[in-house]
C-alpha cells in the first residue's frame, strides 16, 4: 500500500486518549513540519526505528494517580530527543521523573491567565509577554517539579503550569496551546519545534507532491492503475496525483450508483474526460445499486452492500483495462482515526467508512492510498496545487455510500429523487448567501417517518427534511452553524412549496461530539 511519501524529518505526537491529539498533529504541520500520532504504548526501541526530531507528549482525560494510568516507557526520557508534554503529558513527565503531581481541590477549565516568572530565564517562554490568556483543562497539576528542572510559569490553580530542563532538552506546559483559545498557542509550538528542537520547517505541498509521486511511481512500476471516482474532493486529488505519476497507465472509473447529488454526475465527466484529459470509464449502475439497498434499514449494512457492489462493479468495469494491478483510493487520516483503525491504539470505532472498512476482503487489487496520511484542509492545498478546478477543490465533503446514508431507513428511487430536490435547494441558498467556504459541510437529510401539516387549507401527511450545516476545522469535532434566520426560512419556504412530498422543516443543532456530521 501507498501512503502519502514521509518526510525525511518527523514528530511523533503520543496520543493519550486525547480529545485534541489530532490537532496537535495538525497545529505541527501547519509549521510545515511532518507529524504522526503514535500510540503510548510505543516503545523507546520503536522510537529510535523513527528517529524522531522531536516528541510531543498528549493531554489525555484520565488522571496520573488512577489504577492503570496510562504510562510512557521511562527510556524514552533517555533518548535525547527533545520533548514536550501537553496537560496530561506534562503531569506524566513530572511524575515519571520524580516530581509531584498532586490533588488539586478545584480544578482549571477554560480561559486562565499564565503568569511567566521572569526571574526563571525561561527557555520556552523566552519571547512571550510576562501574562497572557490559555486555554486550560485539568484537575490535577504539578505541586513539585522533577531534580533538574524548574518551574517557570503560574496559573490560579497551577502552581507548576510550565516546566523546563534545557540539559534533558525536556518541557511540559499544563494549558493547550494547540486549541485556538490559546493566545500564541501556534508560536509556543513554533518554538518548541524550530527554536528548541532544531526542526526545519521544509514539509511543503510540493514537496509532498514530489515526494508521493515518487512512491506511487515506485509501488506501480509498469503496470496500470484504475481509480475510482467518487465525485468528491478526496478521490479527485488522489486520482491527479496519480496522473501526475503514471500519466495514461491510469484510468478512472465512474461509478454511476444513482445516489450522488443533483447533476454531480455530468459534472463528474465533464470535469475528468473532457478537461482534465483522463482516461474515464462511466458506468451507469443505480439500477444494481438500489435492487441491492431494497429494503435495507441498517446504515452499517448499507455500506457493506455499497462498498462490496462498487469494487464488484469495479473488477467487471476493469476488466478490459490490461494489467490492472493497483486501485487508488481517496482515503484521508480522520477516515482511519474514526474507522478505529488508527495506529495510536486508543481510536473506538465510530462508523466504517466507504475507503476504510466498507471493502470486501477479496479485493483483487493491490490498494493506493497516497492521502491516508493527509487531513482535508491538505488535500484541497495538494488539489489546487495540482491544478484541478475550483469547483473541485471546494466541494464539501460527501459521504462514500452517496444518499444512501443520509436517508434515514430504506432507499428508494422516490425517496432519493426527494432528497436531491431539497439538498439542491440548500446547497443553493448557501452559496446565495456567501457561505459555502465557510461553512465545513450543508446538507439535506431525509427521515424516514411521515407527519401531518396543513397546506392549502388540507391536511397533509409527508416527510420532514433536516437541514444539517457544521463548522468544523479536522472533522474531528464539529460545531453546529449558527445560520441567520432568514436563510433558515427561505430554505423552508423553497422546500415546503418546490418539493412536494415535503411538509415540514427541520435544523439539527447538535455538535461532534455528542453526534457525528453525518446522520449515518
Amino acid at each position: 500500500m501507498t501512503t502519502t511519501a514521509k518526510a525525511d524529518q518527523i514528530v511523533l505526537v503520543v496520543d493519550f486518549g486525547a480529545q485534541y491529539a489530532q490537532l496537535i498533529a495538525r497545529r505541527v504541520r501547519e509549521h510545515n513540519i511532518y507529524s504522526e500520532v503514535v500510540s503510548h504504548r510505543i516503545t523507546a526501541a520503536k522510537i529510535s526505528e523513527y528517529a524522531p526530531s522531536a516528541i510531543i507528549l498528549s493531554g489525555g482525560p484520565a488522571s496520573v494517580h488512577v489504577e492503570n494510568a496510562v504510562q510512557l516507557d521511562p527510556a524514552i526520557y533517555d533518548l535525547g530527543i527533545p520533548i514536550l508534554g501537553i496537560c496530561y503529558g506534562a503531569q506524566l513527565i513530572a511524575q515519571q521523573l520524580g516530581g509531584v503531581v498532586g490533588r488539586n481541590s478545584q480544578g482549571e477549565y477554560g480561559r486562565t491567565e499564565l503568569k511567566v516568572d521572569t526571574a526563571s530565564e525561561s527557555s520556552l517562554l523566552a519571547d512571550f509577554d510576562d501574562s497572557f490568556t490559555v486555554w486550560m483543562s485539568h484537575f490535577d497539576c504539578i505541586t513539585e517539579v522533577p531534580e533538574g528542572f524548574k518551574q517557570t510559569a503560574s496559573s490560579p490553580n497551577a502552581p507548576v503550569a510550565v516546566l523546563e530542563n534545557d540539559d534533558k532538552k525536556i518541557w511540559g506546559v499544563q494549558y493547550h496551546p494547540e486549541v485556538a483559545h490559546t493566545n500564541s498557542g501556534f508560536e509556543l509550538l513554533g518554538k518548541f519545534l524550530i527554536d528548541l528542537a532544531g526542526c526545519k520547517p521544509e514539509w511543503t505541498m510540493g514537496s509532498i507532491i514530489d515526494s508521493s509521486v515518487e512512491a506511487i511511481k515506485k509501488q506501480v512500476g509498469s503496470s496500470n492503475v484504475i481509480c475510482g471516482l467518487s465525485g468528491g474532493v478526496d478521490s479527485a486529488v488522489a486520482a491527479a496525483l496519480v496522473h501526475k505519476a503514471i500519466g495514461d497507465r491510469l484510468t478512472c472509473i465512474y461509478v454511476d450508483t444513482g445516489l450522488m447529488r443533483s447533476g454531480e454526475s455530468e459534472q463528474v465527466v465533464d470535469t475528468f474526460e473532457k478537461h482534465q484529459g483522463m482516461k474515464l470509464i462511466h458506468v451507469n449502475a443505480a439500477d444494481e445499486f438500489f435492487d441491492r439497498l431494497d429494503g435495507v434499514v441498517d446504515p452499517e449494512e448499507k455500506r457493506k452492500i455499497i462498498g462490496e457492489l462498487f469494487i464488484r462493479t469495479f473488477e467487471s468495469a476493469s476488466a478490459d483495462i490490461d494489467d490492472a494491478k493497483f486501485l487508488v483510493q481517496g482515503t484521508l487520516y480522520p477516515d482511519v482515526i474514526e474507522s478505529g483503525s488508527s495506529e495510536t491504539g486508543n481510536a473506538a470505532k465510530i462508523k466504517s467508512h466507504h475507503n476504510v472498512g466498507g471493502l470486501p476482503d477479496d479485493l483483487g487489487f493491490g490498494l493506493i492510498e497516497p492521502l491516508r496520511n493527509l487531513f482535508k484542509d491538505e488535500v484541497r492545498q495538494m488539489g489546487a496545487e495540482l491544478g484541478l478546478p475550483e469547483h473541485i477543490v471546494w466541494r464539501q465533503p460527501f459521504p462514500g455510500p452517496g444518499l444512501a446514508v443520509r436517508i434515514i431507513g430504506a432507499v428508494s428511487r422516490e425517496k432519493v429523487r426527494m432528497l436531491q430536490d431539497a439538498d439542491l435547494i440548500v446547497r443553493e441558498e448557501i452559496a446565495e448567501a456567501g457561505l459555502e467556504r465557510k461553512l465545513w459541510q450543508s446538507f439535506a437529510v431525509l427521515a424516514d417517518i411521515k407527519s401531518v401539516g396543513v397546506m392549502g387549507d388540507q391536511r397533509t401527511y409527508a416527510h420532514p427534511i433536516i437541514i444539517r450545516a457544521v463548522n468544523s476545522e479536522d472533522v474531528m469535532t464539529a460545531d453546529w452553524a449558527r445560520l441567520p434566520y432568514d436563510l433558515l426560512e427561505k430554505m423552508s419556504n423553497r422546500i415546503i412549496n418546490e418539493v412536494a412530498e415535503i411538509n415540514r422543516v427541520a435544523y439539527d443543532i447538535t455538535s461532534k461530539p455528542p453526534g457525528t456530521i453525518e446522520w449515518e
